[in-house]
């Protein structure tokens, strides 16, 4: 499988965006986000999402993602794998403050969102993403550099098994409107290795 650019396609179109010479330009609105349940209370299913449909079960794709004008809390844009409202995958950077911001990602299976993050310098002003797939199973990895990335997370979708959409996407939740850039984007043969351990229960 290769990268094509004129296979993706809007799941939700944002008002103002453009790709010239392989980088996309979101612009996003306030209120927009990708959310869903827990004890937050809220529902929310609005974000610009970009992607390309597959079913190759073993790939890896790759981004670089630029955020320089996130100013407002929540502010994000990153990888997403957006199967429909109530199962996707999302990893990004989410501006906080002026000191730090939200590196993290939200796994949703069944209409459930859990949200896991560490605290980065707000100074980060780029991340480069890695969405590896293998079966029904998922791995996301970032890197400041693009050479050198570091696992963010593992997890199981339970409606991944079949043909998905991938790509990427760009929110503001609250009151505000950044642009986010996209570039360097790229699928390869999945490096995500097959586990070296513990061998599978035999029941």
């Amino acid at each position: 499988m290769e990268f094509d650019i004129e296979k993706m396609q809007w799941t939700r179109e944002p008002e103002c965006c453009s790709i010239e010479n392989g980088r996309i330009k979101i612009t996003t609105r306030p209120g927009t986000d990708l959310w869903q349940r827990t004890y937050y209370h809220f529902r929310n299913d609005n974000a610009p999402v970009f992607q390309m449909e597959t079913e190759e079960q073993f790939f890896s794709f790759v981004v670089k993602t630029e955020f320089t004008g996130a100013h407002q809390r929540f502010d994000q844009c990153g990888i997403v794998m957006y199967l429909d409202s109530e199962n996707w995958l999302k990893g990004s950077v989410e501006y906080e403050n002026e000191e730090y911001q939200h590196l993290g990602s939200v796994v949703t299976n069944h209409g459930w969102s859990d949200w896991a993050t560490t605290a980065i310098d707000a100074k980060q002003k780029t991340m480069w993403y890695r969405f590896s797939r293998r079966a029904d199973d998922y791995c996301i990895e970032c890197s400041q550099d693009g050479v050198r990335f570091t696992q963010m997370r593992i997890c199981h979708m339970w409606e991944g098994s079949q043909k998905i959409a991938f790509g990427i996407y760009a929110c503001s939740p609250e009151d505000s409107s950044f642009t986010a850039v996209f570039s360097d984007m790229k699928i390869t043969e999945c490096v995500w290795p097959a586990h070296n351990g513990q061998a599978p229960d035999m029941t």
